[in-house]
């Protein structure tokens, strides 16, 4: 309906996502009156468009079943007099929100683990609609892309040799490196790869990543922990 073709990186998904952000928060704002006068309640159902191009539009919902994209908010005109006009705004906002979401995630069904967050990084780094709408946070239009990529040295331990209050971790997709760097770490117990849902430790004499649960050490554990030896690094030190 809107594109010869799809955006399928990141980069172009969030490009997608930002235009037709910017299009919605300018008709919400800058374009407030002109958005209000068209969403005259004797009309037929009726949606708020972004667009990548950065206009918006107020029109019928499209025809083909099911549609190309996801659809925006049906009927959004039919409770503008019934509302105060700031709430019905805020409203309008929050159902756009929901809709930019979906449009970026159903671009980015074929993107991986690591590829899906790095793109609700970048959109998370933006204000939502809803809270430029409402005034709750300045308009940001540009996110910071450089989420600060960590070493392995930084993340497991402070400058004193204490382990960190956050566990340590092999280092978190850092959105600037490879994703497929982190694929490689493996856990030094059972071989298993890395996954960001479970807790890992780092040995500090062979440098060697564990699983928590593979080396029976929690993160509760990990906090009062100096210098972490793994069992086998333990078991040399023992016959020395």
């Amino acid at each position: 309906m809107e594109m010869a073709s799809s955006p399928r990186t990141v980069e172009e998904i969030f490009k997608d996502y930002s235009a037709r952000r910017n299009a919605v928060v300018r008709a919400l704002t800058d374009n407030v009156d002109e958005f209000y006068g068209l969403c005259d309640p004797e009309k037929e159902n009726l949606c708020l468009y972004g667009h990548p191009n950065e206009t918006w539009e107020v029109t019928l919902p499209a025809e083909e079943v099911p549609p190309e994209l996801p659809e925006p908010a049906l009927g959004i005109n039919f409770a503008r007099d019934g509302m105060n006009r700031k709430d019905w705004l805020s409203l309008v906002a929050v159902h756009s929100d929901s809709w930019l979401l979906s449009v970026a995630f159903y671009f980015g069904a074929r993107l991986n683990r690591s590829e899906r967050k790095r793109l609700f990084s970048l959109i998370n780094d933006l204000p939502t609609v809803f809270e430029v709408v409402t005034e709750r946070k300045p308009v940001k239009e540009k996110p910071s892309v450089d989420s600060g990529s960590k070493s392995r040295g930084s993340t497991k331990r402070s400058g004193d040799g204490l382990v960190k209050s956050t566990p340590k971790l092999p280092p978190d997709e850092s959105f600037e490196e490879d994703d497929d760097e982190h694929s490689e770490t493996l856990c030094g117990s059972c071989g298993g790869n890395y996954n960001a849902d479970e807790f890992w430790i780092g040995c500090d004499i062979c440098e060697k990543w564990f699983h928590g649960k593979c080396v029976k050490i929690t993160p509760a554990k990990a906090e009062n922990i100096k210098q972490y030896k793994c069992p086998s690094c333990s078991l040399k030190r023992g016959r020395q």
